[in-house]
């Protein structure tokens, strides 16, 4: 039985596979419209990596969002309609999120590659090479429905019961339930941490240099009206080249994109790099747009130290609570 939980809250939880949802089923309506566009012969005339700036989601800042730099494959093609040319770098009706399949698309449209490119008919500046959804998009979608259907209401009725079991046993048993189940949250977070680091130890090691190397400042988040507090963090950005292509990487090792609201915290957290320092770069063989340049966990015992304390005051509470 479910527990009594405003419906707001489950909506809130399940909102994010709602929009995964309504996007696929947005781009289905884009890929029908699309099948019926003419097309026409054209040519590639540009084809290398691209970096591009990406609007991601960021809790920490006071603007809720930061920019991410990001690799692409940036494929320009050529092609006449009516006597006029057009270019256009969009191959794919999908959403290109960058750091995905970067050396695969370079490799499938090499400069000097006859084309069939699909047109807009009423808007011919608009145009894609392949216009077919993802095999397979369905049977994730379900997938992945299912599975968050299943956390969310799983999850509700899990703690509900777990908090019925313990109230028998410790006091304040719903506090101390919640507690244990978000250590075990961190644990986990630590844990994949690790795991990543781990892994990026046996990638494959690529020359690079420095790009950049700075400390940003940005608004820590609010919510009581007034502005944040100034947090600092640790910038750099780094170009290496795998297998022929060139790539730009900011990460320097796992779990190593943490702020601190001390300048001074922040400059000692993060390793000092000089502008066009040559460096050695850990490259996912498996994604060559994914790097690091420290192949171990940075800051992971914060996390540990947390874990503990999360679990130690849930300790004490259900025994002097």
């Amino acid at each position: 039985m479910l527990p009594d939980i405003p419906w707001i809250v489950y909506a809130m939880f399940l909102a994010p596979a709602g929009l995964i949802v309504f996007a696929a089923i947005y781009k289905y309506v884009e890929v029908r419209a699309a099948s019926r566009w003419p097309s026409v012969q054209g040519r590639v005339v540009q084809s290398g990596t691209e970096v591009r700036k990406v609007k991601v989601m960021d809790s920490d800042g006071e603007a809720d969002d930061r920019y991410e730099k990001r690799n692409f494959a940036n494929v320009v093609y050529a092609y006449v309609v009516a006597g006029k040319t057009y270019r256009n770098n969009r191959v794919s009706l999908g959403e290109d999120l960058g750091n995905f399949e970067v050396a695969e698309t370079l490799a499938r449209y090499p400069v000097g590659k006859e084309v069939t490119v699909y047109y807009h008919p009423r808007r011919r500046n608009e145009a894609v090479l392949e216009r077919d959804m993802p095999k397979g998009i369905w049977g994730c979608l379900a997938w992945m429905v299912g599975i968050s259907v299943a956390l969310v209401f799983g999850g509700a009725i899990g703690f509900n019961k777990l908090s019925e079991f313990a109230s028998t046993r410790v006091a304040h048993a719903p506090m101390v339930v919640a507690l244990i189940a978000f250590g075990a949250v961190a644990g986990l977070i630590g844990w994949a941490i690790q795991r990543q680091a781990n892994l990026a130890k046996g990638w494959p090691v690529a020359k690079g240099r420095i790009v950049t190397s700075s400390l940003e400042e940005f608004r820590a988040a609010s919510d009581d009206g007034r502005r944040g507090s100034m947090m600092y963090k640790g910038e750099t950005s780094y170009a290496y080249a795998f297998n022929g292509v060139n790539y730009t990487g900011t990460v320097v090792s796992p779990g190593s994109e943490m702020s601190s609201s001390s300048r001074g915290a922040a400059r000692r957290w993060m390793k000092p790099y000089s502008d066009g320092q040559a460096v050695d770069v850990h490259v996912n063989p498996a994604n060559p747009a994914e790097s690091v340049l420290r192949p171990r966990a940075q800051g992971l015992w914060v996390i540990w130290i947390s874990v503990a304390g999360i679990w130690a005051l849930a300790a004490f509470i259900a025994t002097r609570g």
